[in-house]
């Protein structure tokens, strides 16, 4: 299965990006890493610059109908950029209501809230977005993982780094029963 991995140009946080990315390619499915600029994508150990990745496919040149799952990482930067991009804000809801899986975490659910798919939803995020998701109409709980199924497709959303073993056998979990 194709799995996007929808990034800005600049400051997807690198550890919630490769280790989701490593847990796709262990499974045997494959990663997309999807940007809304051709080149490479700038990565962050929080606030300062890691590795770079090339961009294999641009937002608006691809089609979410070619992808059985999305995964959004975090980094403050990142989400921030895509839900100004109409473009990426569009790419997101037409794999939310195609019922594709999507895992995000951190301060990914900036993303899904310009989307306007987290009504209704059960999610976690960084805390800092607590006030954002419960006014866009999801319920916030503080966990390491959640997976809510209140919805088209199940929504997977962690906190934080430290949460990436839970989040990322959470989303492998529910990816391998996706049918595209």
């Amino acid at each position: 299965m194709r799995i996007a991995f929808l990034v800005a140009p600049e400051g997807v946080e690198q550890v919630e990006l490769t280790e989701p990315w490593q847990t796709v390619l262990d499974a045997g499915d494959e990663p997309v890493l999807v940007s809304t600029a051709p080149g490479e994508v700038q990565a962050f150990d929080h606030l300062d610059k890691a590795g770079r990745f090339p961009v294999q496919e641009v937002v608006g040149e691809t089609s979410a109908e070619d992808f059985g799952a999305l995964v959004l990482p975090g980094g403050v930067a990142n989400p921030d950029a895509l839900r100004t991009d109409p473009r990426a804000v569009a790419f997101v809801r037409d794999l939310c209501e195609r019922g594709r899986p999507v895992a995000a975490i951190c301060h990914a659910a900036w993303t899904l809230i310009e989307a306007d798919v987290v009504r209704g939803r059960t999610m976690t995020s960084w805390p800092s977005l607590r006030t954002d998701l419960t006014n866009a109409g999801a319920t916030w709980v503080d966990q390491e993982v959640v997976r809510c199924t209140d919805g088209p497709g199940t929504l997977i959303t962690s906190r934080r780094p430290s949460d990436l073993p839970a989040f990322r056998a959470a989303f492998r979990e529910v990816f391998d029963r996706a049918t595209v």
